[in-house]
């Protein structure tokens, strides 16, 4: 006897499992995901946010050193730079912190967190005395270029404490 010959029904197979819908266990996996990558932008949104004083503070001392290139002016050069400095420190921290700090305090501030004083010793009177000359007083390339990258460290290194 042949199998062609046996009364056998045709085989049926049972309908292919499918991907929907889906088990709770993918629910779960997909909302922890979906909460993750909402975490990782808010934290993102959050951090760049925060930097934008400090972006902002860095653009304005690149357009004025570019300034200084061309007019070599280092009084006009030292007062827009204690203004940025006060200006964006009153960014960082609250007006009732940094608003009244002048003189020794606002130096002893400044240097707050960074890797060596500099304010305090050799920028005090760049940043003090000279932008409030009424005369052109020379400083050496030397100390202007250390001024300025201490200027920068200040505007990209955060404040102790701050918020």
């Amino acid at each position: 006897m042949s199998f062609s010959e046996l009364p056998l029904r045709p085989l049926h197979l049972p309908i292919p499992v499918g991907w929907w819908p889906l088990a709770p266990g993918w629910w779960v996996m997909m909302a922890l995901i979906i909460l993750v990558i909402g975490w990782i932008f808010l934290r993102t949104f959050q951090a760049y946010k925060l930097n934008a004083s400090r972006r902002l503070a860095l653009l304005n001392l690149k357009k004025i050193e570019e300034n200084f290139l061309l007019d070599k002016d280092q009084l006009i050069l030292t007062r827009k730079i204690s203004n940025l400095l006060r200006r964006t420190m009153l960014a960082y921290e609250p007006r009732s912190k940094v608003a009244g700090l002048t003189g020794d305090a606002w130096m002893r501030w400044l240097d707050q967190g960074l890797p060596t004083p500099y304010f305090q010793t050799e920028g005090y009177e760049i940043l003090l005395k000279i932008p409030y000359q009424d005369y052109k007083s020379e400083i050496k390339d030397a100390d202007l270029r250390k001024f300025l990258e201490a200027v920068r460290m200040r505007l990209v290194l955060p404040i102790r404490g701050s918020k």
